[in-house]
């Protein structure tokens, strides 16, 4: 690569060009040249020059347009107009829309060469204020939207997620519904190269087969009834940003196949064409299901599970990091707060107590709407036990199997056979089985042990 600064040269005139570039070229300038206005723009998107050049009048698209189209572009390329006296008046409105400058022809060689010196100078600093606006502003965004905990489970999944948001790989979120799957896609979009497209979701649970496939990779005019136009889908929609696809495990086998060509062929084929179109986007994907279970029910495909499970993110249950309970609760106290549907508001020591002794089963979404409920139902300035629902101050159940139990063999056989039919739908995953057997995972793993359940 040249370290020259290149130099986007276009006037309609062979003669101007020739002796123009010579200039150039002397005085350190990479210059590439065009002899009309739209050739001009082609030849900017293709070498992205460090500054322009071009004559004002010109048939079919003046130096004025090719500005405009330019500006649009790249706001930060510096652009130079040259004018003969008729067009001066229209050089000087174009300064003031958008041009860095005007030589009016003929030109002095070293008056020219220092104004062009002095734009590309202004287009260097301009393109260092916005990279670091940009820097401000995708900072500033990423500690709004980060996720928020402390425990160490936590912690692993966020550095993981740090760690491969800046690359383009397909990510498969994997946690309980609600524990904060969208949080997390829309934090690893901020912190992708990404960033500045759109970030667009879908719930695969949300929507029908026929109708989740038309929002997918949308469809031509007259494909199905109620089809009166074309409809571009949201991967199309997403071009050049993020897309997360929510509950994918809910997907029907048909689907599947189509998204399974998403990603392998990197285009869609909208529902009644035959025409496909190409898609540069980035997929998060997420799950509340166990998929190997599904791929050895039939019910998921093995070949979209591997493009899928590129890089797995599983996110902890909220029961597992009891010590993110209080630091969630404030911020869900200060969201309300701001919103100006509440005073701030606190929890006494007694509430918070019974906020993290419950198991969580709907995760960081019910917690929210627990504190929620609690801030409209609190008249004073502290939330206390009364102002939960009643399910969290309930005593917990007896579990079905304790420490120690049972005393004869028949009871034995019927603890073995339950304990592996839990551990059988869970998976094998015996945090989750110890929380439906309502064990602590210690019992759970000493019971496996005296009952050779290991395999």
């Amino acid at each position: 690569m040249s370290d020259k600064p290149v130099l986007l040269l276009i006037d309609d005139e062979q003669g101007v060009i020739d002796t123009l570039s010579l200039l150039l070229k002397e005085e350190g300038f990479e210059v590439v040249s065009s002899l009309t206005g739209a050739d001009g723009l082609e030849r900017f998107d293709e070498v992205r020059p460090d500054i322009v050049l071009t004559d004002i009048r010109m048939p079919k698209m003046t130096g004025v347009e090719v500005l405009q189209e330019i500006r649009e572009r790249d706001p930060n390329t510096p652009v130079v107009l040259l004018t003969a006296q008729a067009s001066l008046q229209s050089a000087i409105q174009a300064v003031n829309v958008g041009a860095t400058h005007y030589v009016q022809k003929p030109w002095v060689n070293e008056e020219l060469v220092a104004i062009l010196r002095r734009s590309l100078s202004y287009g260097t600093v301009a393109r260092e204020n916005t990279r670091l606006k940009k820097e401000i502003r995708k900072r500033d965004t990423r500690e709004a939207i980060r996720p928020i905990g402390r425990s160490a489970a936590f912690r692993k999944s966020l550095a993981l997620a740090d760690s491969v948001a800046a690359s383009d790989s397909t990510i498969l979120l994997r946690g309980e519904s609600g524990s904060g799957k969208e949080v997390f896609a829309q934090y690893i979009h901020e912190m992708s190269g990404r960033a500045d497209q759109r970030f667009l979701s879908l719930n695969c649970a949300a929507l029908p087969e026929g109708l989740l496939e038309s929002e997918l990779f949308g469809h031509v005019k007259g494909s199905f009834t109620g089809a009166v136009r074309d409809k571009e889908g949201l991967f199309v929609a997403a071009s050049r940003g993020s897309f997360f696809l929510d509950e994918v495990g809910e997907m029907a086998p048909s689907t599947q196949v189509k998204l399974l060509r998403v990603l392998q062929q990197r285009e869609v084929i909208p529902v009644g064409s035959t025409k496909a179109v190409a898609v540069d986007v980035r997929l998060i994907a997420a799950t509340n299901r166990n998929l190997e279970r599904d791929i050895e029910q039939g019910r998921f495909r093995k070949d979209l599970y591997y493009r899928l499970n590129v890089i797995a993110v599983e996110i902890p249950p909220l029961r597992e990091r009891v010590e993110d309970v209080p630091l969630l609760a404030e911020y869900f106290l200060e969201r309300q707060a701001a919103q100006g549907k509440e005073a701030l508001k606190k929890i006494s020591a007694e509430a918070m107590a019974i906020l993290q002794a419950y198991k969580w089963p709907g995760n960081v979404r019910e917690l929210e709407n627990v504190i929620e409920r609690a801030v409209v139902l609190t008249s004073g300035s502290t939330i206390g036990p009364d102002a939960l629902p009643d399910r969290l101050r309930a005593p917990p159940s007896v579990p079905l199997v304790q420490e120690g139990s049972p005393a004869n063999p028949a009871l034995e056989v019927i603890e073995r056979a339950y304990i592996e039919h839990v551990l059988r739908a869970e998976g094998g995953n015996k945090t989750r089985a110890a929380e439906v057997l309502g064990i602590d995972p210690s019992t759970l793993y000493r019971k496996i042990k005296r009952y050779e359940l290991e395999s």
